[in-house]
């Protein structure tokens, strides 16, 4: 049986987050010999070689190095779970939680469960990643994040879900458009005219199959990834955009000028914002308590603004 301890899994696993010794032994705060040396005592317990050091190139983990780097983090994590559950036995809900948010949906989902969960539990510390899909499916696959808010397009399969709310994809007007002032849009009326496409997964893929699944090509000015810069455009009269919708959402973009969202006829891209989490992985009392709270927040809340 291999003998290592808990603080040599704690160093061993942040260790893929560096690119050498020298960075990870300084955001660990623990001097790079001493780091060193924790690793090469766990290689002996564990009877493998886990990492190649070189100066000139940095640290490379081997592939048994990756592998007990992924198993560490979700063993340390387990172990964190003890004492959270015992707190839970008291009646109230303690440690952290990692949450992952999609880049689009990050100004919508995050600041009302930001306000308002720790409020309610103070001993929680909620932590937040944002990012791209793929990034977040990756951090979930490495054990990062206990769960992540994403659009429910293109996902593989192994997770589990749970709804935060329903979207659907709207036309995104200025408000002096010639069809701003119509109560839904045809498709194929915007068409020829300029597309300012959101440029980021699964986004551009759902808006390019929207058009294919019409018979229609759109007309493309230009592909930008962010949403901001998308409703700046938008707003300016340079085109249309089709995003989904949210709510919370202003009718104006970042620079004052007045924008609309108008449904599409016939109805598209009709999906849900979801949370995601790893089949294998049971949720953490506080993780599903955050899920929970976030899900609150939307319950009531009409959903055709816009988003991307």
């Amino acid at each position: 049986m291999a003998d290592f301890t808990l603080r040599q899994l704690e160093l061993f696993a942040a260790l893929p987050d560096y690119p050498t010794l020298s960075a990870a032994a300084s955001a660990l705060h623990i001097s790079e010999p001493a780091l060193s040396q924790a690793v090469t005592g766990l290689e002996k317990s564990v009877g493998e070689q886990l990492c190649v050091r070189r100066k000139a190139k940095g640290l490379q983990l081997t592939p048994a190095g990756q592998f007990f780097a992924v198993r560490a983090r979700r063993l340390l994590k387990e172990a964190g779970e003890l004492s959270s559950e015992l707190a839970g036995l008291r009646g109230r809900l303690r440690g952290p939680v990692r949450l992952g948010c999609y880049t689009g949906l990050a100004s919508n989902v995050l600041p009302p469960v930001l306000e308002g969960f720790p409020a309610l539990h103070p001993e929680v510390d909620l932590g937040i990643e944002v990012g791209s899909q793929d990034e977040l499916l990756a951090a979930l696959d490495a054990g990062r994040l206990d769960a992540a808010v994403v659009y429910d397009l293109q996902l593989p399969a192994g997770l589990q879900r749970r709804n935060i709310y329903e979207t659907e994809v709207m036309a995104m007007l200025a408000a002096g458009h010639r069809l701003a002032g119509d109560a839904t849009v045809d498709l194929a009326a915007l068409a020829p005219e300029p597309l300012i496409m959101l440029d980021s997964t699964p986004s551009t893929a759902n808006t390019r199959l929207m058009y294919a699944e019409r018979g229609l090509a759109p007309n493309l000015l230009m592909a930008v990834p962010l949403i901001e810069l998308v409703r700046a455009l938008v707003g300016r009269g340079l085109g249309y955009s089709l995003l989904m919708s949210r709510p919370n959402s202003q009718d104006t973009s970042t620079e004052g000028r007045p924008v609309v969202a108008r449904p599409l006829s016939p109805r598209a891209g009709v999906t849900a914002v979801i949370a995601v989490w790893p089949e294998q992985m049971a949720l953490s009392p506080r993780a599903a308590a955050v899920l929970d709270y976030a899900a609150a927040c939307f319950a009531t809340t009409p959903a055709h603004r816009l988003d991307g």
